[in-house]
């Protein structure tokens, strides 16, 4: 089929992101009920045995601990710092997605990894992790809706129609966020592309030029067009790529004048913060300041007065002065944390409204204490795997971007 011929597709909205506000609530209380409880908030829930469902927290606690203990350094446990507080507490390390998985793969002595994180995050310590070790995430249903706004068969579309219009005039480099699927990172390995992360993605996209004229980037727009700007590109000179028109709604010549090529993606938590949250904060508190991950909007990001990845969100706020008041503009969990270790200040949610990332928030406790019972009765449940040749090709673009930073 000709890239001009292209059908368009019918538009579809991944259930992750439909489910993203079933957590939200009204109040700042976060507190973990029991699983049989939360299942109420309708969203998909793995199934486990019944067992689990009315376990007290109090119990699940000490069972968690029990049972970490059994398995010693068989096993690493990995918290991303927006998990709840009830499961970052039993991580052997906590940090951002990147950060974890080459955690993972250091500990040689670790034959079981649980990442208490989403699938993606479970790939990539997959495909970092050594030959004996088992990845494990604890429950299946915990995804990503900015991941799973690229399904790769769209994405190969799109490359498809972009070599077609762009490969003989001065060709595209891609560029994926770490939060996408093994198989989108295997595709940009085996183009010359790249992985990034949101504390280097500017150095990706410097590299990424010097390649060719054109970068190609997904599957957050929000951090591309941030990006972007940051390295010079104009807002004229970017397009976004709708997946569901051909050609992403754009003609030959526009494709071909453009820079930047955004993926039409974004992050179900990071889209809620807003101008007027900012204006709000800033009348109610003269004098504060504000953070925000690079995950906002353009119109967000530009009147924060820093913006960076989670590890430099803590960072910042922990050096900062003591007294001062900080606005934060990243997940609920984090921020409430961030406050906890940082007494010394004043630290809030911009948006007033509590919803946790709703994939993330899946990992309960029952969660954490079935797989590590299953591995101490020897059974592995839950295993995450990446198939030979996509982490083969994953890795290529993963130590590229090693080698860049």
């Amino acid at each position: 089929m000709t890239t001009l011929l292209r059908e368009a597709k019918r538009p579809t909205v991944p259930i992750t992101e439909i489910e993203q506000s079933a957590f939200c609530r009204t109040d700042e209380s976060l507190k973990s009920k029991t699983l049989e409880e939360e299942f109420s908030a309708g969203v998909r829930w793995q199934k486990l045995p019944i067992e689990y469902l009315k376990l007290k927290p109090e119990v699940i606690d000490a069972r968690i601990a029990e049972a970490k203990k059994a398995l010693g350094t068989r096993l690493v446990v990995l918290g991303h710092h927006y998990q709840r507080d009830e499961v970052i507490k039993y991580a052997d390390l906590r940090g951002d997605s990147f950060k974890l998985s080459q955690f993972a793969a250091s500990q040689r002595d670790a034959e079981y990894i649980v990442f208490c994180g989403v699938h993606f995050m479970a790939e990539t310590a997959n495909i970092l992790a050594q030959p004996h070790q088992k990845v494990i995430l604890p429950n299946l249903t915990a995804g990503c809706s900015m991941a799973d706004m690229a399904h790769i068969d769209d994405v190969l579309d799109c490359w498809d129609d972009l070599q077609r219009v762009l490969g003989g005039d001065g060709g595209i480099t891609p560029i994926t966020y770490m939060n996408s699927t093994a198989s989108i990172k295997a595709l940009c390995g085996r183009n010359n592309g790249i992985v990034c992360t949101s504390s280097n993605a500017p150095a990706t996209f410097r590299w990424a030029l010097e390649q060719g004229r054109r970068i190609f980037f997904l599957p957050d727009q929000h951090l591309g067009r941030n990006t972007g700007v940051k390295v010079g590109i104009g807002l004229d000179e970017m397009l976004v790529w709708n997946p569901f028109k051909p050609l992403g709604g754009h003609t030959p010549e526009a494709l071909r004048r453009a820079r930047l090529i955004l993926w039409q993606g974004h992050c179900s938590v990071h889209t809620r913060f807003n101008v007027k949250q900012i204006a709000q904060a800033r009348a109610k508190h003269p004098g504060i300041k504000l953070i925000v991950h690079p995950e906002c909007t353009k119109e967000v990001v530009d009147l924060a007065d820093c913006n960076g990845s989670t590890e430099y969100i803590i960072k910042v706020i922990k050096e900062s002065a003591l007294g001062s008041v900080w606005a934060v503009g990243t997940e609920i969990s984090l921020v409430n944390r961030i406050a906890k270790e940082n007494p010394d200040k004043t630290v809030f949610c911009l948006d007033s409204v509590v919803c946790p990332c709703s994939t993330m928030y899946r990992i309960h406790p029952a969660y954490l204490l079935w797989v590590l019972d299953g591995l101490n009765q020897g059974a592995v449940v839950n295993q995450i795997t990446v198939d030979e040749q996509t982490r083969e090709e994953a890795s290529v673009a993963l130590d590229r971007m090693l080698s860049v930073v």
